[in-house]
Order: C-alpha cells, then structure tokens, then sequence
C-alpha cells in the first residue's frame, strides 16, 4: 500500500484538530485510536439510559477564544456551543442556617462589579475592575504566545506586547507574573472571599496558587470577560465527532479500536506506524497526540525515553471526578431567585481550605475536605438527560494518584465519592437524596480509561519549569522530535493541558513548514 502523507496517533481534541489543517492542506492523513469511544479526554458516553455523561472535560474554555472552531466551520459539522453566562458562582456561609451569600461572574464586567460590590464592598468591586482591565489586555498577548511555536524569540515578541498592554512594565511586569497568584490577589483585594473565588478556579490548572509563577493562572479568568467559557450540546465530545466529521469531508479518515503499537522507523528518520491489529501503515510523517512518554515508548527510542522519564514533570495526579444522575439540581440558598446553573459552582469556603486539601494531597494522602467545582449542564442542554432529571459533574482536587497510606484506589474509590458529594450537600442541603445513578472516576480510573498517565489530566505538570520552550523538554520543544518525520502534538506540549487546540493547530503548520524535510 502506498504511504499515507501523515498518520496521526489518537483522537484527542488536539489530533483531530491538526489532522483537520493538515487534511485542509491536501495531506493523504489518517488517524489510529486504540479506544473504540473518539475523543479520548473530549468524550460523552452514555453512562445510564438518557444520560450523556462526559468521560474528561466539561466546559470548554480556551478553544473559544481561538477562533479554531470558525476557522473550521464546525458548527457545519454540528457543533453548537451555549454561552457560560454567568460562567462562575461561589457560595459561602453556612447554608443550613439560611445565611449563605454568593458572587456570581458574568460576562458582563459591571454585573460582576456590582454582585462583588454587593458582598464585598465597592472598594473590592473597583479594584476587580481595573484588575480585569488591566490583566486582559496582558493576557491577549500571552494567549498569541499559547498560539504559536515556542521558540526565544517568537516567545519575547510576545511578551514585549505583554509588556506594552499593561499599566506598567519592565522589571515590575516580570515581577508580577512571577509571584504567587495569593500574592497578587493580597496586593489587590480586601475580601478573602472574592480571594477564594478567584484562587479556586486559577488552581484549576493544577498548581495552588500559593506557588512561585502561578499569578497568571488567576490573570487570565479577565479574559472571559470578553468570551465566556461554552458548553457544546450534546456533551462535551460534541467538539471532537464535529472535528472527525471534518476530518471525514476533508478526506481524512479515523480509524477506532485498532491504536498504535508501535511507531516505526529506518535510522533517524520515520517510516509510520504499526496497529495493535499488526496493520503497518507506512506514513512520510506521525504526528503522535498521545502521552509524550507513550509516544517514545511506541517509539522504542530507550536514551530518549530514559532521560524524559527522569526529567518530565508528570506528578502525582490532580484530581477526581464524581458523575451523577438526580432528580433535581443542587439547592443553594444564595441562588434562590437568580439561577446560575450554566456556571462553575467554585465550592471552597477559603484559602485556608484550598492549602489544607493541597497540604495533604503533597502528603501522599485523599484531602480530607476536598475543594469542589460543579457542573450542572443539564440546566443549559436539557439534551444530556432524560426529561426531569439532571446530569451533575464534581471535579475535586488535589488526590494524589499514588497514596503514601499504603491504601488502594480500588479499594477507597467510594469512600472519597462520599467526602466529594459531602462538600456540595454542606453548600446545597438536601443534593445527597437528590442522587439516583454514581460513576467515580478516580486518578487511577482516569489511567485506564483515558490514558492519563497517573490521573495527571494535564499530561505534565503546568508548574513554568513545564511551559513554554521547557514543555515537554527543550529538546521536545516546538512540537518536533530528533527523529525525522515525527511530530508532537497534545496536552504534553506548548501550551499545556485543557479543551484548547492550539497545540494541534500550531503542530500542523509545523508538519507544513517541513515538509521538504519530512520528505
């Protein structure tokens, strides 16, 4: 059989997305996934009868500021999103007792003034404001940096307009996104819970942001002032079946159920890939989208393998999620007569919390209080489940993927469950009876299933030792591998983990520009 131009290894979001350029480019490009569901961590299965459960990812925040959707056309491919608007809500006070008050972020940055002017005082709702103002416009340019090849100099052009967009600059700016995000928000604000708020959902990422170099993890929620996070109907792998069926009318193919078995190669230069099925495709270039160390195994190169095995940051886990079916959506009291379901329910009464759950994840062990975020997206798709009942994801962080207890996941998988659905019943009284159908995904359930390497759903650690041009290793950097023809793409590199598609995208043109090379 003839060899293919590209053959792409997994059906992530990513690989779908470079497998699209490419196959726009009038590449022969052939996609290989082991798992018989497309997708991988942007994937909706059926759990229970009427509910459209997603396996990873639930809100889709950084692939709308992209433009990769339009550029794609894929809502002519069936891809819809619904505004995130308000896109967070964050409880607090004792709920049981009636006195719970709440913020509520929406897009529109006076309505946010005002809900933060309501609980925290005008001083807190101005300084927001210019915070907003100011980090916004800093991270238009970061974000053209996430976009793009991560080389010097491509990486300070971007930067410079960092620099340029914020109210001051040089040393100060650099200072600034070097320190702890809670030291920026000190520097800002009064009110420790509009500190928490903003905390809680920065730690998403995955450091807590007590950490050096973390304060652009809260500086970049000022963007979605401008475009909301969304929630494609139908589920969160609405996104990727729309890629595929670009890929399809691109003349792309996919291939389910029959993976990489290994990524072949003549010398220094690579030749394609052969299929758990024995198939070998040969290929001019593989642009693998798996796990960077999961690539180099299938690559079988052992001095490259050994020294990213010791030298990338894949940690210890993040996180867990609890999916759930019931009968009606959580009750907070603060949400009587404004519903705010379509947001990020940021369940963490404080920082002290955030540090205490973080504190014991480093420890090895399950937080015993998690800090919880709650999607309830039947609110907004009534699609995802059946007629009077809802479909409610809680992710909770940080439970470490190996324990130091000595204590199995197996074995411990529904008593942590427990501690998570406690946490929004203590915000929401009354959610637990609420509850018919249960899928626990813990850090090691989300190995198996998804191929996340130690439950780490950003593939490698998001700390700035792992950004940019260090991403997954210099020598890995730029989407491009020692062996000719091998490109990289995926939550392993350049800019990192989350329902993006500018790795994707930005591998493709690299798989463009070296064509010749390849060839």
């Amino acid at each position: 059989m003839a060899a293919r131009d590209v053959v792409v290894v997994g059906s992530g979001h990513h690989a779908l997305v470079a497998a699209c350029y490419l196959a726009r480019a009038g590449l022969d490009v052939e996609v290989v996934e082991r798992d018989t569901v497309l997708g991988g961590a942007v994937s909706t299965v059926q759990r229970w009868p009427g509910y459209a459960v997603d396996r990873g990812s639930s809100a889709h925040i950084m692939v709308r500021h992209t433009g990769i959707v339009e550029d794609l056309r894929l809502a002519e491919c069936g891809l819809t999103y619904l505004d995130m608007d308000p896109w967070g809500f964050a409880p607090f006070g004792d709920a049981e007792a009636g006195e719970q008050q709440a913020l509520t972020f929406h897009v529109s940055l006076d309505a946010t003034c005002d809900s933060i002017a309501a609980l925290c005082g005008d001083r807190d709702a101005e300084a927001y404001r210019a915070f907003v103002t100011d980090w916004a416009g800093r991270n238009e340019a970061v974000f053209a940096a996430f976009q793009d090849v991560p080389t010097a100099g491509r990486l300070g052009r971007h930067l410079w307009g960092a620099g340029k967009a914020s109210s001051v600059g040089g040393l100060e700016m650099s200072r600034q996104f070097l320190q702890p995000a809670d030291q920026l928000l000190d520097e800002h604000f009064i009110d420790e819970r509009l500190k928490t708020a903003l905390a809680w959902l920065g730690a998403q990422s995955g450091p807590p942001t007590h950490e050096v170099a973390t304060a652009d993890l809260v500086g970049w929620s000022a963007l979605l002032h401008s475009r909301p996070p969304g929630r494609a109907v139908g589920g969160s792998g609405a996104l990727t079946v729309a890629l595929a069926e670009r890929l399809r009318r691109l003349g792309g193919t996919v291939r389910l159920a029959d993976g990489a078995a290994a990524i072949t190669r003549s010398g220094d230069r690579v030749t394609g890939v052969t299929t758990d099925s024995g198939e070998h495709l040969a290929a001019r270039a593989v642009v693998a989208g798996c796990h960077v160390l999961t690539t180099l195994e299938l690559l079988g190169d052992e001095a490259l393998l050994a020294r990213a095995t010791t030298a990338v940051r894949v940690g210890n886990g993040i996180g867990m999620v609890v999916r759930l079916g019931t009968t009606a959506l959580p009750a907070y009291p603060a949400m009587a007569g404004a519903p705010a379901y379509g947001a990020m329910q940021l369940l963490a009464p404080s920082r002290t919390h955030l540090r205490a759950a973080y504190g014991e994840f480093s420890a090895g062990r399950t937080p015993t209080e998690p800090a919880v975020l709650v999607m309830s997206f039947s609110a907004l798709d009534p699609s995802i489940a059946p007629r009077g009942r809802h479909n409610v994801s809680v992710w909770a962080q940080w439970h470490p993927y190996e324990l130091s207890t000595g204590e199995q996941w197996d074995d411990i998988a529904e008593r942590e469950a427990d501690k998570i659905v406690a946490q929004v019943e203590r915000a929401a009284p009354g959610f637990t009876s609420t509850i018919e159908h249960r899928h626990v995904q813990t850090p090691l359930d989300l190995e198996r299933e998804l191929g996340l390497r130690r439950g780490n759903v950003m593939h490698v650690e998001m700390g700035l030792d792992s950004m940019f041009s260090y991403r997954p290793l210099p020598e890995l950097a730029g989407y491009r591998t020692p062996v000719r023809g091998l490109f990289l793409t995926g939550a392993s590199t350049h800019p990192g983990g989350g329902v993006f598609g500018a790795s994707g995208r930005t591998a493709a043109r690299v798989v463009l520009a070296n064509r010749r090379r390849w060839r």
